[in-house]
Order: structure tokens, then C-alpha cells, then sequence
């Protein structure tokens, strides 16, 4: 990643300044590199000025082969527990286990690296996602990009799915049956991907994840892991993009996220 790009998504994600520490022992942890090491906010782009993700990065194109399995190799009434991608995909695109699936235009299955290092769980599609079957598109995921690129990743490079796979109307909170309904879908695509960190973003993502009813603010920032892979708990972009003030600790999220990945 180019270093202007890098300081655009710092300075997106709120950070006053960023001194960048040593990596791979050049230099001493916790110092500044040189004096030009401190970039201010207002040398780089603005918010408004994102660049849409898709046309100007290419896909990774590494996906993982194994999971892929064609259908004469899934037997009629196997478990979600046993499915690969494809049989995955389509049960989520077919399901009709909850009232949600009267009023879809799409599903929203998920969109990534099937490979990655790190997944990213959000809460429930909204009205773009449901539209475009995708997830974190619009400000929240042009935010999301930012986010992800602050701490040296692209989207592409993660794997981002939801917690529904369907949006709930009016974009209300998902119900305990719809997501008890959805829980096998995301467990089977958590084995798949099989990350090294798991980031929930929201309140729903973590509260479902993590089996617990302790608000964001509460469970970000503790040790917590889900089947053994360590889940960091930060706040959901929407929720920044009216709350800018919360930038400073979602950026202390993401950084240990990059320690856990380094």
C-alpha cells in the first residue's frame, strides 16, 4: 500500500497523528522513524473523497479450492456442518427457515478472501446490502475500507460476512429466532475460512458471537475467543459515522487487531 493511501484512511479513521513503529527491527518500538513520520489530518484527503474500492483494487484471487465441492458430492439432507462453499451458498440463497425471506430482494451471503487472516462479522444487512447482496457497501463500508486499510489491509484480503443473511425490515435489531435460524450459516463460514482473528463490529455481532448481553463498550478491549480463534470487539461503522467522537477507540481496536495478525 502507498504511503498517501495509508495516511487517507488514518486520517478517515479520525487518528491525529501516526508515528509508525519498527517492524522487523528497524528502529526502536515507540519512536518515530524520523520527524517527517507525523502526518497531519489535514494533508490528506478528506471523507468524501474515498476512492470506490472495486474499480481501483483487484480481487486477491486466492480462494480457498478445498470446500468447493460440487453437488453430486453433497447427499441430500447433509448438515450445514458438512457443506463446502458452494452447497453453502446455496442453502443461504434458498433458506426459508425464518419470515425474513418474504421480504429479501437479495441474501447476503458474504464477500472475501476465503483464505484470510481475518473475518469481519457485522450485525444484519441494511436497505444498499439487501439491494446489491453484499455486505458493508455504501458510507458504512466505504468506512469499513478505511478501517481495514489503516492497519495495511484491503478488503479483499478479509472475509466479511453478517450475523443475518437477510435484512431485518426497517433495519430494526434482529430477533433471538432469526439469528438462532442464521447461527449455522456464519459457524460453517467461520470453519471454512478457518481466521487467525475474528472482528465483530456492533453491538449484534459481538452480543451473538460471544453468547453475552454486555453492551460494546463493556466487552471491547477484553480477552474473548470464539472455538478458540481470538475475537476483537470494536463498533459498528454506522455507529462512527454518527458518532465520530468513538473513532479514537475503534482505532485502538484495530491495533490489536495488527498485533494479533503480526
Amino acid at each position: 500500500m502507498d504511503e498517501q493511501r495509508r495516511r487517507h484512511y488514518l486520517a478517515v479513521m479520525g487518528v491525529q497523528n501516526w508515528i509508525p513503529q519498527a517492524v522487523d527491527g528497524v528502529g526502536s518500538k515507540g519512536k518515530a522513524t524520523s520527524p517527517e513520520a507525523v502526518v497531519e489530518v489535514s494533508q490528506v484527503l478528506s471523507a468524501e473523497e474515498i476512492p470506490p474500492w472495486i474499480d481501483e483494487v483487484p480481487p486477491v484471487g486466492n480462494e480457498r479450492a478445498t470446500g468447493s465441492e460440487p453437488d453430486a458430492a453433497i447427499p441430500q439432507g447433509n448438515p450445514v456442518s458438512r457443506l463446502g462453499w458452494d452447497g453453502l451458498s446455496r442453502q443461504v440463497a434458498q433458506c426459508t427457515a425464518c419470515d425474513l425471506h418474504a421480504g429479501r430482494q437479495h441474501t447476503v451471503f458474504g464477500v472475501g478472501n476465503r483464505e484470510a487472516d481475518l473475518m469481519v462479522i457485522g450485525e444484519a444487512p441494511g436497505a444498499e446490502e439487501d439491494r446489491q447482496g453484499e455486505p458493508f457497501v455504501g458510507r458504512a463500508g466505504q468506512l469499513l475500507n478505511a478501517m481495514l486499510g489503516a492497519i495495511g489491509l484491503r478488503r479483499e484480503q478479509v472475509y466479511i460476512a453478517n450475523i443475518l443473511k437477510c435484512r431485518p425490515p426497517g433495519n430494526r435489531d434482529p430477533r433471538p429466532e432469526e439469528t438462532l435460524r442464521c447461527a449455522p450459516f456464519l459457524d460453517r463460514q467461520i470453519a471454512l475460512v478457518a481466521p487467525r482473528v475474528i472482528l465483530t463490529v456492533g453491538r449484534i455481532a459481538a452480543q451473538n458471537l460471544l453468547k453475552s448481553q454486555e453492551a460494546v463498550g463493556r466487552l471491547r478491549g477484553k480477552d474473548a475467543e470464539f472455538e478458540g480463534i481470538p475475537v476483537i470487539v470494536t463498533y459498528h461503522p454506522a455507529y462512527l459515522l454518527r458518532t465520530p467522537a468513538q473513532k479514537a477507540r475503534a482505532w485502538q481496536d484495530l491495533q490489536r487487531v495488527r498485533k494479533l495478525l503480526k
